[in-house]
């Protein structure tokens, strides 16, 4: 039996022996990506209709080969043992063995990464969701194990950090955000005030509005708001920017070169974001009060003498400290979750997508969680 197909597929299929015993299959010419459907139906169906005891494929008449095709016959490989067939390649060429040598045949065996979604019940999905949140959590300390000592290497060895790439990312999270910082914190502050003026006005407590904008913009919204905003900028733009190299093999290609990949990519992101985002955190909160103020002067009748004073009557040290270490916690929660879920993506644009998604998500939530953790510390300090 034999299939003459130069023109169409650049290669000659032959076939010899018996139905059930050993057969012998010669292929010559071109086995490229070209013509591999057509070579791997013939040799499917010449194993389904002999059901052969032993194959064994003749390579010395290939002329070329390529990695598609080395592809090809290592699946039709793969695929005769599964039938428990004896399977062989004779006469292949050294070139030809290197190229089949390069394929992974035990990935060829395992399951695909996206298999079919089964329907699966409430315990059942309760339990699937609780072992990947403790998988996130032990990548997560994980991560956080290598950056810390990567922190601190840097911080040994200062000149081993890139401070130009931090100065680029001050500028890109620091810099590039203060319009819409300005703009959020000044409507913040205004609808404070606002409201707050509503209440305090049966009273006669008008005065109070700036103590009030002040306390709560310096200690709580100014850094929160802060950190909120930066973790949808800045945060997933550094998921997706390394998320997008890990796609692209160039976190593979720096890891070769020798490079520490977490001093090398997220130290200098991490530092830039520690250095930028309490700056910003004071920046909002003195454009919340400018908010408050306008609406202290046009609507209660203030002076802005008396509303400014009686907003540094209101703010102390102790205050600003803490606000200035709860946004240096948060820029270092929002860098390091942006590289980390960047670092874990697999597959193409839909993986970064996700992980950019997944980065603002999970920044939001623990900055939330340190949040309170920072709110019931800091009342045991003061007391």
């Amino acid at each position: 039996m034999g299939s003459q197909k130069a023109q169409q597929t650049h290669y000659t299929l032959s076939v010899t022996g018996q139905k059930g015993a050993a057969v012998g299959i010669a292929v010559s010419g071109r086995v490229a990506l070209d013509s591999l459907q057509s070579l791997q139906a013939e040799v499917r169906a010449v194993l389904r209709d002999r059901s052969p005891s032993q194959v064994t494929v003749d390579l010395g008449g290939v002329t070329y080969l390529d990695s598609a095709g080395a592809l090809a016959l290592v699946q039709l490989e793969t695929e005769a043992q599964a039938g428990s067939m004896s399977f062989q390649f004779a006469h292949a060429t050294d070139e030809a063995m290197r190229i089949m040598s390069l394929i992974d045949r035990k990935a060829l065996t395992t399951a695909p990464l996206i298999t079919e979604r089964t329907s699966a019940n409430l315990i059942e999905q309760i339990g699937e969701a609780f072992m990947s949140f403790l998988d996130d959590v032990i990548m997560v300390i994980t991560f956080i194990g290598e950056l810390l000592r990567a922190l601190v290497y840097a911080c040994v060895h200062p000149h081993s950090v890139r401070w130009g790439d931090v100065l680029f990312y001050m500028k890109r999270a620091g810099v590039d955000g203060l319009p819409i910082v300005s703009l959020i914190s000044l409507l913040l502050g205004l609808i404070i005030a606002f409201m707050s003026s509503l209440q305090l006005k049966q009273f006669g407590a008008n005065l109070y509005v700036a103590s009030l904008v002040g306390v709560a913009m310096v200690r709580e919204l100014g850094p929160i708001m802060t950190a909120i905003l930066v973790a949808g900028r800045t945060g997933s733009a550094f998921a997706a920017e390394i998320g997008t190299m890990i796609v692209n093999e160039e976190v593979d290609a720096l890891a070769v070169m020798g490079f520490d990949t977490t001093r090398f990519l997220i130290v200098p992101k991490v530092i830039a974001s520690m250095l930028v985002v309490p700056l910003l955190s004071l920046y909002a909160s003195v454009f919340g009060i400018l908010g408050g103020m306008i609406i202290g002067v046009t609507g209660l009748d203030l002076s802005v003498y008396t509303y400014t004073k009686q907003t540094m009557d209101s703010i102390d040290t102790f205050g600003v400290v803490s606000s200035l270490i709860k946004a240096s916690v948060f820029a270092m929660i929002i860098a390091g979750i942006g590289c980390q879920r960047g670092i874990q993506v697999r597959g193409g644009a839909e993986a970064v997508g996700t992980a950019t998604t997944s980065a603002v998500v999970s920044a939001i939530f623990l900055i939330i969680v340190c949040d309170s953790a920072f709110a019931i510390i800091l009342y045991y300090i003061q007391m």
